[in-house]
């Protein structure tokens, strides 16, 4: 009898294909229902790194301070700060803000108790308030991204589910694709331009895929913070809230309004210097200033700790009262500490903001490259939607354009005009893409559109600076800006130079 050997036995999948088409479905259906959300987070983010840098070029004629500010220079801004806070009613918390590696400045903020009276100053390295704080544009900015402007805490509920909605889209997209990281340098360039995007759109989620997790993760827990907390305080506290926060937040003001003397925060800055001289002063928070009831939470920042600083607590007269473990506490404590740090890339200097601030883009185009290659599939199927299309091609080059015309209103109106600009702006974009003949005609012009604003942005910027900043990064931002409006325009210029050399038009957005 003939035996014939078996044939070669394949390799069985490690996930099975009922598997990944489940998972490719659940990919595309949170990517379609977060779209707009998650699109609107990673664009705002990516810009958000450099908010510090924005809030400079906003003011460029504040004084630049150094990291390492002297205890007496933050004691000295403390008291006008209270001197200010005082005067205008408004005594009920100070906080001060030092400089660090990342923002060059000495700032103070207060605020009263019931009235929502309030005020911010920025000092010099002696520790004088020089000028109230003015960055319309800045903090919008930072709203939008971290609330999308909702009342109380809904809006940062709503961004933190638009995280875990982003964590969840990226594992369901590598469970999807199980030959993502084999594939992970194979790029389909010059061919079909829906094989094209498609291959760009998976090799930019694995590329960036660690820093894309640590963003949406970290999102998510900032977003929840207040969910988490409520947890713990059932979990733990029997749903006691307030031991919840006093847990994390640390020691807070006793109902003691009497008035005392003002704490001696230099005092306080030297006793963290004199167990760690390397400690640097970051920040400094004195809840219910003035009075006996009031305690300090002191920030400080020692090299070669990922946390932006360990916070440490004194009461009014000046008895330590422990710290939050930050940077040698418990592993839950140094999450905690690292969270915004790595969240905004604010812990490496100007090479890791300007590393996150690429990476971030890519993030955002892959969210927005999703959504342009799910439309171009159904279009591919026969089943068409040129009004989505449009709509879709609205949104992603509106915002842009969005935010560089609320920058422009901040500028030439001040605060008020900040949000009007931006709805304004985005309403627009709508109504063009209404108008326009399809969606290549929509990005294009909105594109342009953005490249004309960024432009006319750094040109009104600098001619109202005069040449008088004392600060050279709103200098470096109005180049930046310059540059990022030819890059938007170059397109449109190439394809209007096409016909000189001999080239068809082109037809990409």
């Amino acid at each position: 009898m003939d035996v014939h050997p078996d044939p070669p036995s394949r390799r069985r999948p490690t996930l099975s294909p009922a598997f990944v088409r489940s998972m490719l479905a659940g990919h595309s259906a949170l990517g379609i229902a977060f779209a707009a959300l998650i699109y609107v987070v990673c664009l705002t983010g990516s810009v958000a790194v450099f908010i510090n840098e924005f809030q400079r070029w906003e003011q460029p004629q504040a004084p630049v301070v150094a990291p390492g500010v002297a205890p007496e220079s933050a004691a000295a801004a403390l008291v006008e700060g209270h001197a200010k806070a005082v005067a205008e009613g408004a005594a009920h918390d100070v906080f001060l803000q030092g400089p660090t590696a990342t923002n060059a400045r000495l700032a103070v903020f207060y605020r009263g108790e019931e009235d929502g009276a309030e005020g911010q100053w920025l000092a010099d390295s002696q520790g004088r308030l020089i000028a109230r704080f003015d960055a319309p544009w800045s903090h919008f900015l930072g709203e939008l991204h971290a609330s999308f402007h909702l009342p109380g805490t809904w809006g940062r509920f709503l961004v933190g589910v638009v995280g875990v909605t982003l964590l969840s889209s990226l594992i369901s997209g590598l469970l999807s694709h199980p030959r993502i990281f084999k594939d992970a340098f194979a790029l389909r360039w010059g061919g079909a331009r829906q094989l094209q995007e498609a291959d760009l759109h998976n090799r930019l989620g694995v590329w960036g895929l660690p820093f894309h997790v640590v963003v949406s993760a970290s999102g998510a827990l900032l977003g929840l913070s207040t969910l988490i907390v409520g947890v713990l305080a059932l979990a733990a506290y029997e749903g006691d809230s307030e031991k919840a926060f006093a847990a994390i937040l640390g020691p807070m003001p006793t109902e003691d309004h009497s008035p005392a003397p003002l704490p001696d925060l230099a005092a306080m800055i030297r006793h963290v210097q004199a167990e760690r001289p390397q400690a640097q002063f970051v920040s400094a928070t004195v809840q219910h200033v003035g009075t006996a009831g009031q305690v300090v939470h002191l920030g400080m920042r020692t090299p070669g700790h990922l946390a932006l600083a360990n916070t440490y607590y004194f009461d009014g007269d000046g008895t330590p009262m422990g710290d939050g473990g930050l940077e040698v506490g418990s592993i839950g404590q140094q999450i905690l500490g690292a969270l915004q740090p790595l969240h905004f890339g604010w812990f490496g200097g100007m090479p890791v903001k300007l590393g996150y601030g690429l990476l971030g883009l890519a993030l955002t185009y892959v969210a927005y490259n999703g959504v342009t290659i799910w439309l171009a599939r159904r279009r591919a199927k026969g089943r068409p939607t040129p009004g989505w299309e449009k709509v879709w091609a609205a949104l992603g080059w509106g915002q842009p354009l969005a935010l560089a015309t609320s920058a422009a209103g901040a500028l030439l109106a001040g605060e008020s005009a900040v949000i009007p600009a931006y709805l304004v702006a985005t309403l627009g974009a709508f109504a063009y893409a209404y108008a326009a003949r399809g969606s290549a005609d929509t990005g294009r012009g909105l594109r342009l559109a953005t490249a004309f604003v960024l432009a006319f942005v750094a040109t009104v910027h600098s001619a109202l600076s005069g040449g008088n900043a004392s600060d050279p990064m709103g200098n470096y931002i109005d180049i930046a800006l310059f540059a990022a409006a030819i890059l938007l325009a170059l397109p449109h210029i190439r394809r209007r130079l096409a016909p000189f050399r001999g080239e068809g038009p082109s037809s990409r957005t």
